[in-house]
């Protein structure tokens, strides 16, 4: 048992009820930054768990980070996906990797547009939200009329655990619908794609596409220190709280093998990105510049 992650979910779980059960008495922006915040921190949370924390019992972990606090994202398809990330020796690559940001050559001219609307910070925090769930819920939705086996009762078991979620909100909360996707979803979604906007970068180097923010004492505990990106790839069964102190003692090396690809803080990753694009919306051919 990692106590510290213990506390850490009953922290979560107890802002988001919190946040949604006072709804009524805190002001937009603060319901906006508490909701936000809760529901990135979840998804920060299942990250933990995805990677066989608390405890060792994957029955027990799934427990803990199944509820669908954003809605939207079923708990065993984010494993699936993000297992797959960390298998695979071509990170970045669509081909492969399924969280790549890159898009493969064959990309539509719609999915050429969305992604450049994303390529700078303040499009993937405004719009990339309603692009990225929208995206993610159509496949699915084409999965599901597929008949893509195990597809239709993996949303069944989600939908009935979001149902339970909506009752929370309607019948306990009475807070609607529309309210906590505006002050809950849509900026723990942003929060969550500040998290990975930066964190991979094509190169022809594979230990190169993976960096690290440093200097991210507030961030960083929003997002468990994955912050730490190459040091989390390093070490992908460290828990989140051991992974500063790795990081200290293997910082050289670990920069030393992902060619210095560093920032100091978001705070430079606002600079540098806010209105100019972080790379290409396609996927680099074999020695082709990402930029």
């Amino acid at each position: 048992m990692e106590w510290p992650t213990m506390a850490l979910a009953v922290v979560i779980y107890g802002l988001w009820g919190a946040a949604t059960y006072f709804h009524d008495r805190l002001p937009g922006p603060l319901l906006a930054v508490a909701g936000g915040w809760a529901v990135a921190w979840h998804g920060s949370l299942q990250h933990e768990i995805i990677h066989g924390h608390p405890t060792r019992s994957r029955r027990f972990n799934t427990l803990l980070g199944f509820a669908p606090l954003s809605l939207w994202l079923p708990f065993e398809l984010y494993r699936r996906s993000h297992q797959a990330h960390h298998a695979t020796e071509h990170l970045t690559d669509p081909a492969h990797d399924p969280e790549a940001r890159y898009l493969p050559t064959t990309a539509s001219w719609v999915q050429r547009a969305a992604a450049r609307v994303q390529a700078t910070l303040l499009g993937r925090l405004v719009l990339g939200p309603v692009i990225e769930i929208s995206s993610f819920l159509l496949v699915e939705a084409a999965g599901l009329v597929r008949g893509e086996p195990g597809r239709r009762r993996l949303w069944l078991v989600h939908g009935l655990a979001a149902a339970l979620v909506i009752a929370w909100l309607a019948l306990v909360c009475h807070m609607p619908l529309w309210l906590f996707g505006l002050c809950f979803v849509y900026p723990g979604a942003a929060l969550s794609l500040l998290r990975s906007f930066a964190e991979h970068r094509a190169d022809p180097t594979p230990q190169h596409r993976v960096a690290v923010v440093e200097r991210a004492p507030i961030l960083g505990l929003l997002f468990l220190n994955n912050n730490l990106h190459a040091a989390h790839h390093d070490r992908p069964g460290a828990p989140w709280h051991s992974l500063p102190g790795f990081y200290a003692q293997q910082r050289e090396r670990l920069l030393s093998a992902n060619g210095g690809l560093v920032y100091q803080g978001y705070g430079e990753i606002l600079r540098r990105f806010l209105f100019k694009p972080h790379d290409r919306a396609v996927y680099p051919a074999s020695g082709e510049s990402v930029t």
